[in-house]
C-alpha cells in the first residue's frame, strides 16, 4: 500500500484506499499532451475558475452554522423515495428513453438499448471515511445488484459525491465498460477495474460501446480527493448519442459559454441532466444556480425551450448553505417562466423525457419555510409593499 508523508522526519501512515491513485508512467505522459493541460495542471475553459471558497471565511461560517439556515439545510421527515423494483426497470421503455435518478448526480439512463450509469453514488457518506463526511438526506432506492447488467458507467470527475470507491468495486465485479475524464483512470485501476475495461478521455474525444457513442465535454469545475490537490485528473460533462436518442449529463460545473457550443456541436437533446443545486455566493465559478442551470440548458437547446431538464446534485447532500429543497423551489419557478419542461421524479422514480413527466413539488411534504429571493424583481415591478413572495411555506404554492 502506498503511504503519503507527514511533515515529521521518519513518519508515515498508510494512504486510505479512497484517495485513489496518482496518475504515472504512459497514463501521465499522454495528460502532459492534453492541450488542457498547461503549467502543471488541467486549465478550466475561459480562464482560471476560483476553486476555493472566496470572500469571508467568518461570513461564510456566520451563514453556514446560522442556526436557522441549519434547520433549513435537512428535511423535517423522511423524504418520499420511490422503491424502485425489478418491474419497474425490466420492460424496456416505450419511448426508446427513460431515466431514473437515484440521488445526487446518479443517473440511470436507458437509451436506444443500452443502459448507461452516471455518477453512481451507493455509499452512506460522500467521504474518505465512513465514520464522517456528508451523510445522506434520504436512502438509495434500490440495492446497487437490483439495477441489473449495466453497459457502461460515465464519471464526470473524481469528487467523492461523483465517484464513490465502494460503488466502484462493487461495479467492478460486472463486465460493464468505464467511461472517465483523463487521468481518472488510475483511480479505477486501483480499486480493480481492469485497463481493458477502461475508456479514459479528454474533452472532445469519443468513444463507442454498442450502438452508443460517448464524448467527453468540457466543464468548468476543479478534481482531487488526497491531502496533495494536484489537479492531474480532468473533469468533464458529456454526451451520449444513441440512434434516435441523446443526452447530457452536466458533471459538476460553473456557468460558462461553451454550453452553446456543445450545444451546436452534439444538440439538441432529447433530455439534460444538469447540476443545480449545492452553489453559493462564495464558490460562483464551479457550481450553477437553478437559474445559471436553466440558461445552460436552453443554450444546450440552440436557445429555446426544447427536451427535458432533470435537475440534479440536490436533496441528497447537504454541501451548501442553501435550504435543502430550494433547488427544487428555485427551478420550478424559472422554468415555468421559461415555459420549459422539467421532471422532478422521487429517487428512484423511473420516467421517460418524451412521455407523462413527474411534475410534483415532492419536497414541500417535508420543508420549513423557503425564502425567495428570485422572485423579489417580480414583486418590486407590480406588487410594492407585498412579502408573500419573500417567504413561503413551500406547501403553500
Amino acid at each position: 500500500m502506498a503511504a503519503f508523508r507527514i511533515p515529521s522526519p521518519g513518519f508515515s501512515v498508510p494512504r486510505p484506499a479512497a484517495f485513489g491513485a496518482d496518475p504515472g508512467g504512459a497514463r501521465m505522459a499522454r495528460i502532459r499532451r492534453s492541450p488542457n493541460f498547461r503549467d502543471g495542471v488541467f486549465q478550466n475553459p475561459g480562464g482560471t475558475a476560483r476553486t476555493r471558497p472566496s470572500g469571508s471565511a467568518t461570513e461564510f461560517a456566520k451563514i453556514y452554522f446560522d442556526r436557522e439556515a441549519r434547520a433549513l439545510r435537512a428535511p423535517k421527515g423522511p423524504i418520499p423515495v420511490h422503491a424502485t423494483t425489478l418491474a419497474d426497470l425490466a420492460r424496456p421503455p416505450a419511448t426508446g428513453l427513460r431515466l431514473t435518478w437515484t440521488g445526487h448526480s446518479s443517473v440511470l439512463a436507458e437509451i436506444d438499448g443500452q443502459r448507461v450509469l452516471f455518477d453512481p453514488v451507493w455509499g452512506e457518506r460522500c467521504s474518505p471515511f465512513a465514520f464522517a463526511g456528508p451523510r445522506r438526506l434520504h436512502p438509495v432506492p434500490l440495492p446497487l445488484a437490483a439495477l441489473g447488467p449495466v453497459d457502461v458507467v460515465v464519471i464526470s470527475h473524481d469528487h467523492y459525491d461523483h465517484l464513490d470507491m465502494p460503488t466502484i468495486k462493487a461495479l467492478a465485479g460486472t463486465d460493464t465498460v468505464f467511461a472517465v475524464p483523463l487521468g481518472v483512470g488510475a483511480h479505477l485501476e486501483h480499486w480493480g477495474v481492469p485497463a481493458g475495461r477502461l475508456r479514459e478521455l479528454d474533452w472532445h474525444e469519443s468513444t463507442r460501446v454498442g450502438g452508443l457513442t460517448l464524448t467527453a465535454t468540457p466543464a468548468r469545475h476543479f478534481c482531487g480527493r488526497g491531502l496533495r490537490n494536484t489537479q492531474h485528473t480532468l473533469w468533464a460533462s458529456w454526451v451520449v448519442a444513441g440512434e434516435e436518442h441523446r443526452v447530457y449529463h452536466s458533471g459538476d460545473t460553473g456557468y460558462f459559454d461553451g454550453f452553446r457550443e456543445i450545444g451546436v456541436a452534439h444538440g439538441p437533446f432529447d433530455a439534460t441532466m444538469i447540476q443545480l443545486g449545492a452553489y453559493a455566493e462564495f464558490w460562483p465559478d464551479i457550481h450553477m444556480t437553478p437559474e445559471e442551470g436553466l440558461r445552460a440548458h436552453l443554450d444546450l437547446q440552440g436557445g429555446g425551450a426544447h427536451g427535458t431538464l432533470l435537475p440534479i446534485h440536490w436533496g441528497t447532500f447537504n454541501l451548501a448553505p442553501h435550504a435543502w429543497a430550494e433547488p427544487g423551489e428555485w427551478t420550478k419557478d424559472a422554468a415555468e417562466e421559461a415555459g420549459q419542461a422539467v421532471a422532478f421524479p422521487r429517487p428512484g422514480e423511473p420516467f421517460e423525457p418524451a412521455g407523462k413527466l413527474p411534475v410534483e413539488a415532492w419536497w414541500r411534504a417535508v420543508s420549513g419555510p423557503i425564502a425567495h429571493p428570485w422572485r423579489r424583481p417580480r414583486i418590486a415591478e407590480g406588487v410594492a409593499g407585498t412579502s408573500k413572495g419573500d417567504l413561503d411555506l413551500a406547501g403553500e404554492r
